[in-house]
């Protein structure tokens, strides 16, 4: 059951997300609102200044002892185990989740894409893989809703490189760095090479883009009911996206996000756009 807790976690976690999710019908969005309260938990444990890591650890114990059978009392990991169990969510997916949270408890910086893959399964792919339970999809649709969640992770590092160099990390691959001739992505480095900084923010803006169309692919197989929400959050991403690639400097100034209005906004075209003779109801 959403508690005033969950509502009050991801109100205030991710303006794209929140929104968008409100136009999931009320069951399927109920069980997201404990989806993103278990996943912004950890975020948050992990993305403190400082970090607090031995909350993190209680939260990660609350969890094993929940899935033991041995509920804690904690609203948010008991209702995510219960979603877990209503929903088939397999526990080695939670497991690369938490796996990857731990990861940026310690690990400051990726040397190769390769390297970030590993990271990026957990933290995003496997929500995608989850997402999919939750709305129920065919096993056909699994590879693109990872597709599609690690798109939307990566335009977060994008967005978020100011932030992350403030908690002493940065997730993209160094040798790109070095292939662009960026000795760092600090202000300093960056505002001496901005035609470099440019080309390297649009390459990163390129590889989401390949990756979201791959997660947009799988958008044939996801029901119309949830499919205004799914693509209003991917549209939004996108227009994130498109800002930055305008003006990579961007991410140094402000956080680049939709306001409430324009995701709103974006899901009432989706929904009109959707429901237009020929285009019917995929399920």
């Amino acid at each position: 059951m959403v508690t005033p807790t969950h509502y009050r976690i991801f109100r205030h976690g991710s303006t794209t997300y929140f929104y968008s999710t409100l136009f999931f019908p009320r069951p399927v969005r109920e069980d997201v609102f404990l989806l993103y309260s278990f996943v912004r938990t950890a975020d948050d444990f992990v993305d403190a200044m400082p970090q607090q890591t031995a909350e993190y650890f209680a939260f990660k114990e609350r969890y094993l002892g929940a899935l033991g059978g041995e509920p804690g009392g904690d609203l948010v990991v008991d209702a995510f185990v219960d979603l877990m169990e209503r929903k088939g969510i397999e526990p080695a997916w939670v497991e690369a989740f938490l796996c990857s949270m731990e990861s940026d408890l310690r690990t400051t910086t990726y040397a190769t894409v390769a390297d970030l893959e590993e990271y990026l399964y957990g933290s995003s792919e496997v929500v995608g893989l989850m997402m999919a339970r939750v709305m129920g999809l065919s096993g056909e649709a699994l590879e693109a809703a990872r597709a599609l969640g690690k798109a939307m992770q990566y335009i977060n590092f994008i967005r978020d490189i100011a932030e992350d160099l403030a908690l002493g990390r940065t997730y993209f691959p160094q040798d790109e760095l070095a292939a662009f001739d960026l000795s760092s992505l600090e202000h300093a480095a960056t505002a001496a090479a901005p035609d470099a900084f440019a080309s390297f923010v649009r390459a990163q803006v390129e590889r989401y883009s390949r990756w979201q169309s791959e997660g947009e692919a799988g958008f044939a197989f996801i029901p119309f009911r949830y499919l205004v929400p799914v693509k209003t959050a991917s549209d939004l991403y996108r227009w994130t996206a498109e800002e930055i690639r305008k003006d990579p400097f961007v991410v140094y100034r402000r956080k680049v996000k939709p306001s409430p209005l324009r995701a709103v906004g974006r899901a009432c075209a989706n929904a009109l756009v959707l429901t237009r003779p020929g285009r019917g109801e995929t399920g």
